[in-house]
């Protein structure tokens, strides 16, 4: 099993951060299923002010370049990521187009 960390940043507009919250209560059931297919077992996104935190969990087939090229064949999911951009914003430091930035891990206890 792999686990990645990742990170990215909301606009700071409480009403904007409240919407966003909203549509991860109920996402779209083709962007759920995209992920299945992509070989992830277990998403969760944490949240705090603006900023966001994601845990993957995925099978040892998974890989970043793969569930890109899945994405981009998929009209629903290039819908949602469209819809998602009204509320996100690449850390600094991101290169152009990239949102969600792998973290590397410091420390583990053991």
């Amino acid at each position: 099993m792999q686990k990645h960390c990742l990170t990215l940043d909301l606009k700071n507009d409480p009403d904007l951060i409240h919407e966003y919250i909203k549509f991860h209560q109920d996402v779209w059931p083709e962007i759920k299923e995209s992920i299945k297919d992509a070989g992830i077992v277990s998403l969760e996104i944490y949240n705090i002010a603006d900023r966001l935190f994601m845990i993957i969990e995925a099978d040892a087939d998974f890989s970043f370049e793969k569930k890109s090229k899945l994405d981009a064949a998929n009209p629903k999911v290039q819908e949602w990521e469209t819809l998602m951009w009204k509320f996100q914003q690449a850390l600094p430091g991101a290169k152009p187009g990239e949102k969600w930035i792998l973290m590397d891990k410091i420390f583990e206890l053991k």
